[in-house]
């Protein structure tokens, strides 16, 4: 009688913003039925945010009944701009997949479930599924994989605030601080901003556009500010640059909200 292989498997699992509560049931779920966690090291500046998912590990699996791999993070070349910032992102895409390649191959037995932790939710802003495509692709190892949602630092950041992501009738549009310099979005009144490493909104502090910031969402960490940008950008940029000097990294998202004639009338 032939005997057919175990198919590896892995959970890609959105573990939400930072708070051990935001995680669905379906990723604890998920967490329960994995066997070996992989986890990138980002270095010592950032070891907080292996702890944060260390705890949420801890907060829904009982101890001893899973294995934590971790391997240290490819660097990215952050000064590339202009037209070498895609090939920059590539090449670290490309070394990532080399990892996922490995740990899976040498960690993961063939019957064994393997999950990789996201931050926030697979789905925005986060390379690991088109990785873990990139490493299938190869054909050097072979893997089945399903992604669990999770809760975004954009819906945590609106929550917190206790607004809305869109208005009536809107479009809301999610870009990059990279693209917001280039001008705002045309016929958008609604825009949230991720990767943002230059504070971008304060070229818009002439215009009558609202902001909602934070920075840490969902953790201890968690720092939020809000206001017309003129007044807001001031005290952003001093909690940002005190959270950055304090922790020595820092992750923000934000909100810009255009009022229109209508809402200034009213008001």
């Amino acid at each position: 009688m032939r005997q057919t292989r175990g198919v590896r498997k892995i959970h890609v699992i959105g573990i939400g913003a930072g708070d051990p509560e935001q995680l669905t049931l379906q990723a604890v779920r998920a967490l329960r039925g994995t066997d070996v966690f992989f986890i990138l090291d980002k270095g010592e500046v950032k070891s907080d945010l292996t702890q944060l998912r260390r705890d949420m590990l801890d907060a829904h699996i009982p101890e001893g009944t899973y294995r934590v791999v971790e391997a240290r993070d490819p660097e990215r070349d952050r000064s590339a701009g202009g037209s070498a910032y895609s090939p920059a992102v590539g090449d670290w895409r490309s070394a990532r997949a080399g990892i996922y390649e490995r740990l899976i191959a040498e960690e993961l037995g063939e019957d064994q479930t393997g999950a990789f932790l996201v931050w926030g939710d697979p789905a925005l802003y986060d390379s690991t599924l088109g990785i873990l495509q990139e490493v299938l692709d190869k054909g050097a190892v072979d893997f089945e994989y399903d992604v669990v949602p999770g809760i975004s630092s954009v819906s945590a950041l609106v929550a917190r605030h206790r607004t809305g992501l869109n208005r009536v009738a809107r479009p809301v549009q999610i870009t990059t601080g990279r693209r917001l310099a280039e001008g705002f979005p045309e016929d958008v009144d609604d825009v949230v901003v991720m990767l943002d490493a230059h504070q971008t909104f304060r070229q818009y502090a002439d215009q009558d556009i609202e902001i909602y910031w934070g920075a840490y969402i969902g953790t201890p960490d968690e720092i939020l500010a809000s206001g017309p940008i003129a007044e807001a950008a001031p005290r952003i940029e001093r909690l940002r640059a005190e959270a950055r000097e304090r922790k020595g990294w820092i992750m923000d998202t934000y909100l810009l909200r255009r009022r229109d004639a209508r809402e200034r009338k009213e008001q």
